[in-house]
C-alpha cells in the first residue's frame, strides 16, 4: 500500500518514521516534504493532485483550514482518504470527498517509535458496501504504529484532548520532577534518566495490571509512608484539578 502524505509537518513525519517505508509527500512550499522524503527514502511530489493519483491511501496531514481547497485540488483522484486533521468530523470529510471512502484517525507523536495511541473514529453512519474490508486494511496499516482504539465520533475531541496532547503533558511532568530533583542537588542528566525510565516502567506495569491505577498506587504507597506523603502533596497542589481544567480548555477551545 503506497502511502501519500498531504502535509509534511511533525505528525506526518512521525507517521512516516514509524512505518519506516518510503512515502509520497507534499508541502505548501516549506521544503519539509523534500526533507522528509530524504529521511525515509520516499519522494516529494510536486502537487497534491499528482500525489493523490499515485497513492493507494491519501493521508490528510495539512492544516484543517485547508480542507476544502485540498479536496477541490484532488477531487476524484484518491482511492481512499484518512484524515488526521484535528476537529474535522467524518461528516465534514464526506462533504469534502463525497465519492471517496474516508476515515478519521487522531494519532499522537509516539507513533514515530511505534508506541503511539491512535483514536480511530467509529463510523457515524452505516458503512457503504465494501467499506468494512477497506476499514480493516486501514486499521492494520495504522496498527503498526501502536495501539488503535475505536472511539465514537462524538468523543473524538475528548480523545484528542486525552492522548493526542498526552506526550506534551508527560514531558512537562518529567521536567517538573527533574527540576525538583536538581533543586535538591541531583545532576539534571541523572534525574532525567531516573524519571523517564520510571515513567516508562510504570506505564508497562499499568498495562500488565489492566490499567488498575489504584492497585499500582497501593502497591507503592504504604500508609503514612514517604510515597503517601508525596501523593498528598500532589493532591494539595491541585494535580487533578489541573488536568481536569486542561482537558476542558482543549475540548472547548
Amino acid at each position: 500500500m503506497q502511502i501519500g502524505l498531504i502535509g509534511s509537518g511533525n505528525m506526518a513525519r512521525a507517521l512516516a518514521l514509524g512505518w519506516g517505508e518510503p512515502v509520497l509527500c507534499t508541502d505548501s512550499g516549506s521544503g519539509r516534504a523534500r526533507a522528509l522524503a530524504a529521511e525515509v527514502g520516499g519522494e516529494a511530489v510536486a502537487t497534491n493532485r499528482r500525489l493523490a493519483e499515485r497513492a493507494d491511501l491519501v493521508v490528510l496531514a495539512h492544516k484543517p483550514a485547508q480542507l476544502a481547497a485540498v479536496a477541490q485540488e484532488i477531487a476524484g483522484a484518491p482511492r481512499a482518504v484518512v484524515s488526521i486533521l484535528a476537529r474535522t468530523t467524518q461528516a465534514e470529510l464526506r462533504a469534502a470527498y463525497p465519492d471517496t471512502p474516508v476515515f478519521r484517525i487522531e494519532p499522537n507523536t509516539p507513533v514515530a517509535v511505534r508506541r503511539g495511541v491512535l483514536a480511530f473514529a467509529e463510523p457515524d453512519e452505516p458503512d457503504a458496501p465494501g467499506d468494512e474490508a477497506l476499514r480493516a486494511q486501514v486499521r492494520e496499516r495504522f496498527a503498526r504504529l501502536g495501539t488503535v482504539v475505536d472511539v465514537p465520533e462524538s468523543l473524538m475531541r475528548v480523545a484528542g484532548a486525552t492522548s493526542g496532547v498526552g506526550p506534551a503533558y508527560y514531558a512537562l511532568l518529567v521536567e517538573a520532577q527533574v527540576d525538583a530533583a536538581v533543586r535538591r542537588g541531583m545532576p539534571a542528566a541523572l534525574a532525567s534518566v531516573l524519571v523517564t525510565e520510571t515513567m516508562a516502567g510504570a506505564a508497562e506495569l499499568l498495562r500488565a495490571r489492566e490499567h488498575d491505577t489504584l492497585a499500582l498506587r497501593r502497591a507503592v504507597a504504604s500508609p503514612g509512608g514517604t510515597t503517601a506523603r508525596g501523593l498528598a502533596a500532589l493532591e494539595r497542589g491541585g494535580v487533578r484539578a489541573a488536568f481536569s481544567q486542561a482537558i476542558d480548555d482543549v475540548v472547548d477551545s
